[in-house]
């Protein structure tokens, strides 16, 4: 039975329940009209349609794997065609639901759907098929899904726009706005007739995805505006790429300027601690988020956190390099494990450390350990000892973990090393 999304974004809020039974990237379905002739669809990202007399103009269409669904969830709203779709960005699980309109107005002889999104997107979708393998790869890793496969078609938009764009479908006005955030394409979408704000992926319900280790650059000064600019619209509504509608001008201006405001204070934190030469090291562990932003039910750390949009500012503005000049023209990782293995006593000596460090507990214990764990198996690949605690450092700091791309990334370690010793 589909979730009441509108008392569930509403229980979100007051604390009643929170994102971490409601993962905003858990699917759990569920329509909602939000405004007059306006309709949300709750899918692994969200879709958004406005009902006009043309015929539905959708942001966002939904990934490959609930196409179906969200094409029957709308329709059990409206019987009328797609006239156009607007791609908030190019990730892949907002820009996959197009095909099965497009069947079903070849079914029908309707017109094709028409396609909107940012210039450069094309661009986006041109790398996405360059880089395939590597994009299955850190995606089974991130959501620990082995089956993942990246896609190498995809349905480019027919129109593309700069910086501003208004489309207008069927007396229905939507205002395109450029701004770079999580993505260099993203496009957020304002309807001034309903006060209905589509925000894409500016806002999901968690800590900003502004920092995402497997991810190309993110842009989180850039994204902290673009939510100003939103604010000050005074929406009334906000559908987000993920999570579930904001509802009430008051509630939407305050998760925008709080989000905004938790971007800034990672941002400028960084960029103070860069002007004054610090290392990378010295900011991640110097750098820290506002806990009263932290405890926000909408910015918790489920999916993205805050020691990684640092790590994203200073790659923005800093390149690769992290400030230490051995890492620079560094030595093979299995060589300084291995050398690193003989001063202690052997590989067995750095895995017992470990196993001694993941024992405490400690957020600092459970990082010196990953590092000995690591050391110790690359150093004796082998050697069941080493895997065997490698295993258990990873699976116990995937336990101490609250986003899901650390767990994902942490987890994944601990596969390996179960798989070499099966």
């Amino acid at each position: 039975m589909a979730i009441d999304v509108l008392d569930l974004a509403d229980r979100l809020w007051r604390g009643e329940t929170d994102v971490h039974e409601h993962h905003p990237m858990t699917p759990e379905g569920g329509l909602a009209e939000v405004a007059d002739g306006v309709a949300f669809v709750a899918s692994l990202a969200n879709v958004s349609a406005f009902a006009t007399e043309e015929g539905l103009a959708l942001v966002d269409t939904g990934s490959a794997f609930m196409a179906r669904q969200v094409h029957k969830e709308l329709r059990g709203w409206s019987g009328a065609p797609l006239h156009t779709a607007v791609y908030s960005h190019g990730h892949i699980d907002h820009v996959f639901g197009v095909r099965r309109f497009e069947e079903e107005a070849a079914e029908k002889g309707w017109p094709r759907p028409h396609v909107v999104a940012h210039e450069a997107m094309p661009a986006r979708f041109d790398r996405y098929v360059l880089t395939a393998g590597y994009n299955s790869i850190i995606n089974q890793r991130q959501f620990g899904l082995p089956d993942i496969r990246w896609p190498t078609e995809y349905r480019y938009p027919d129109e593309t726009y700069r910086d501003r764009h208004r489309v207008e479908v069927g007396g229905t006005v939507l205002e395109l706005h450029h701004a770079r955030g999580e993505t260099d394409d993203h496009t957020w979408t304002w309807a001034p007739e309903h006060k209905v704000l589509c925000c894409g992926d500016f806002f999901i319900w968690a800590t900003p995805n502004a920092g995402n280790p497997q991810k190309v650059q993110r842009y989180p000064g850039e994204w902290a505006a673009a939510l100003r600019q939103m604010a000050s619209l005074g929406a009334e509504v906000m559908l987000p790429g993920h999570g579930y509608p904001v509802v009430g001008s008051e509630r939407v201006t305050q998760a925008l300027n709080d989000t905004a405001e938790l971007l800034e204070s990672l941002h400028d934190q960084t960029v103070a601690l860069m002007n004054q030469g610090a290392r990378l090291d010295e900011i991640l562990h110097t750098v820290r988020a506002p806990a009263h932003l932290l405890e926000r039910p909408y910015l918790r750390p489920v999916y993205d956190e805050p020691e990684f949009v640092v790590r994203n500012v200073w790659r923005l503005y800093g390149g690769w390099y992290d400030g230490n000049p051995a890492t620079l023209k560094p030595a093979p990782d299995a060589a300084l494990a291995a050398e690193l293995a003989t001063l202690a006593g052997g590989a067995r000596r750095l895995a017992q450390r470990a196993r001694e460090l993941n024992d405490s507990g400690a957020d600092a214990d459970l990082r010196l350990a990953g590092h000995l764990a690591e050391l110790a198996a690359l150093a004796a690949p082998d050697d069941a000892e080493a895997q065997e605690t490698r295993a258990n450092v990873f699976e116990r700091r995937k336990e101490s973990e609250s986003s899901l791309m650390a767990r994902g990334i942490f987890g994944w370690a601990a596969s390996e090393s179960r798989s070499r010793l099966s």
